[in-house]
């Protein structure tokens, strides 16, 4: 009876969200909404078990979020890569050539991604990167309530946390950046809005500098032109590609990898990148890599499934890859252009 009775609930359990990091031109072909997924009947559980499986059916009873992109129905629309990312954006870093675009000009959440803008104003201020910065309850994540190997009270340099920020999206580090900016947090806050707004990023909108909030919202375009800013500051190049690294946080020595695989990877040359993930933006990834003789930026939000925005990466570099056109110094004789 008891193995009946825990089967029957883990049936019936609904699957739980995880919180925390293509040829031109086509006109996107609207395809047909996704049909909605089905509701499992709820399982009986006999009143001698009922009290034990209590926790587990509690916890399993939180329903699964839609991702902004999904409620707007942009995974409807098609193109010619079969991507996965209801949003793309590949373009010619020195060019401005728009080689593939995918529901461009969409505003939506931009999760993790915000923490490219966090380094880019923190490499910009040049403040000290040796200034050791602790860790406060005021870092601790009360808007998604995700985990942090940072404990209150942990004592870093800023140079480490703006690269565990930018390497393994690390959100402690992320605040502490913010909060430790000369005037504090607001401040910090509005210098990234004021730095947006002078990159023409006018889709963007700044409320945290973690990524944790919805209300970080961006586009592609947007986003494209903060990759190449950033990819301009040498700090950031280096550490947000860099496979890993070991930190001193007290008595303790801690592992922190990149929440990009594609670092470690010999097929790729990549300059900059930063990965995302909260539920109202789906799997997110932005890069700056050279493929067959071009320096691409790209851009992927909304992406449906944990590797997905990997495997569309993937999908770019190898079209990029076997198309004569796109290689080396040949360029596609494109009209469209985005602002320099």
């Amino acid at each position: 009876m008891l193995s009946a009775g825990l089967l029957s609930v883990l049936l019936s359990a609904p699957a739980l969200a995880n919180a925390s990091a293509q040829p031109t031109k086509s006109k996107p072909v609207t395809a047909s909404a996704p049909k909605q997924a089905k509701v499992a009947k709820k399982a009986t559980v006999s009143s001698a078990n009922a009290k034990r499986f209590a926790p587990a059916r509690s916890v399993a009873a939180a329903p699964m979020r839609a991702s902004f992109g999904q409620k707007a129905g942009l995974h409807a629309t098609s193109d010619p890569l079969d991507l996965r990312s209801s949003v793309a954006l590949v373009i010619d870093q020195d060019t401005r050539e728009v080689l593939l675009r995918k529901n461009d000009q969409a505003v939506l959440p931009i999760a993790s991604l915000t923490k490219l803008m966090t380094g880019l104003v923190i490499s910009e201020a040049q403040l000290p990167m040796s200034e050791m910065i602790t860790i406060t309850q005021d870092d601790v994540d009360t808007e998604k309530g995700s985990s942090s190997r940072l404990a209150v009270g942990s004592v870093l340099s800023r140079g480490d946390l703006l690269h565990l920020a930018l390497m393994s999206s690390e959100n402690r580090a992320s605040h502490a950046l913010g909060r430790t900016f000369p005037g504090g947090l607001d401040v910090f806050v509005s210098r990234m809005n004021a730095r947006a707004k002078a990159l023409g990023m006018k889709d963007t909108r700044y409320v945290e500098p973690t990524g944790l909030s919805s209300n970080n919202q961006s586009s592609a375009h947007d986003l494209a032109t903060l990759v190449g800013a950033a990819y301009k500051e040498p700090v950031l190049r280096e550490l947000s590609t860099s496979p890993g690294r070991e930190i001193a946080v007290g008595h303790r020595t801690l592992q922190y990898n990149n929440t990009n695989r594609l670092v470690k990877s010999p097929q790729w040359d990549i300059g900059l990148q930063k990965t995302g993930f909260i539920n109202e933006a789906g799997q997110c990834l932005v890069m700056q890599a050279q493929v067959s003789g071009r320096k691409l930026i790209m851009v992927f939000l909304d992406s449906a499934g944990k590797l997905s925005r990997i495997a569309d990466a993937e999908r770019v570099r190898r079209w990029v890859e076997k198309s004569p056109s796109l290689s080396g110094s040949k360029h596609l004789a494109l009209t469209d252009q985005l602002p320099s």
